[in-house]
């Protein structure tokens, strides 16, 4: 049985008996049953505000140039795939765009929807800025008015320059897995777990489990990450596991 209903019960029958533990337990599960509609019904809400913000914005990202090119649609219809995007989803994500890229669209404002349905779930809004620098990034090049929204997106989310540096660090593949390591890739790797080189093997240790646990994709799909986005929280983590073997393999050395 729930320890909540247990709870429940073994409270009402100390001051009822048990009639009263009765009556504690079958408060105790329609609680229970309310807390648990709630909290469904709040990441739903996360999820779908996650997926319409996230291709809006990225539609005013690629304006920021003044035009949208074919390479940028290209590049949204890649994401989309690799969403699993399909039918009424994908033709959300379309339209969600579209009004990204159209004259007049509130760009603060936007982030400003999706930070209040994500409730301060910090790494949620690192996962909205990583979607933003891979679509970026997939063409090849980055404009310097896209990198400047960018910093404003990062500041609407209330990102700091570190957490951007580490998203970046992971972009440019920071653990500089099958390649002999450089410093650069080791500088890199050193973003990711957001530590000092002078950091003790205690704390870059730390960094990473914490790292780890925020970044679990079971627990971000808890906090609202749409399902469709998993691919790239599973991505991200292994990341952060290259990046650690990384620091590891060099200290070892």
């Amino acid at each position: 049985m729930n320890p909540f209903i247990i709870i429940g019960a073994l409270f009402g029958l100390a001051i009822g008996g048990w009639s009263g533990a009765l009556i504690g337990a079958l408060i105790a599960y329609i609680l229970k049953r309310s807390v648990k509609v709630s909290v469904i019904g709040a990441a739903t809400r996360i999820q779908s505000q996650f997926l319409d913000s996230t291709f809006a914005v990225m539609g005013a990202i690629c304006k920021a140039d003044g035009q949208v090119t074919h390479d940028e649609i290209r590049v949204a219809e890649m994401l989309f795939d690799r969403l699993h995007l399909s039918g009424t989803a994908r033709e959300s994500a379309k339209q969600a765009f579209n009004r990204g890229k159209s004259p007049g669209f509130d760009l603060d404002a936007e982030v400003q929807r999706f930070v209040l349905a994500a409730r301060g779930q910090r790494v949620l809004h690192q996962m909205f800025l990583q979607v933003q620098l891979s679509a970026i990034a997939a063409d090849g090049a980055a404009h310097p008015a896209e990198h400047a929204m960018l910093m404003r997106i990062a500041r609407g989310l209330g990102l700091s320059d570190a957490e951007v540096q580490a998203l970046e660090a992971m972009l440019r593949g920071g653990s500089g897995a099958g390649r002999a390591p450089t410093q650069s890739s080791i500088d890199d790797a050193y973003r990711v777990l957001g530590v000092p080189a002078s950091a003790s093997d205690a704390d870059v240790k730390k960094a990473y489990r914490r790292l780890m646990s925020q970044n679990h994709p079971d627990k971000l799909a808890a906090k609202g990450l749409p399902e469709s986005m998993r691919e790239m929280a599973e991505q991200k983590t292994r990341e952060i596991t290259a990046a650690y073997e990384l620091v590891e393999r060099t200290r070892a050395r």
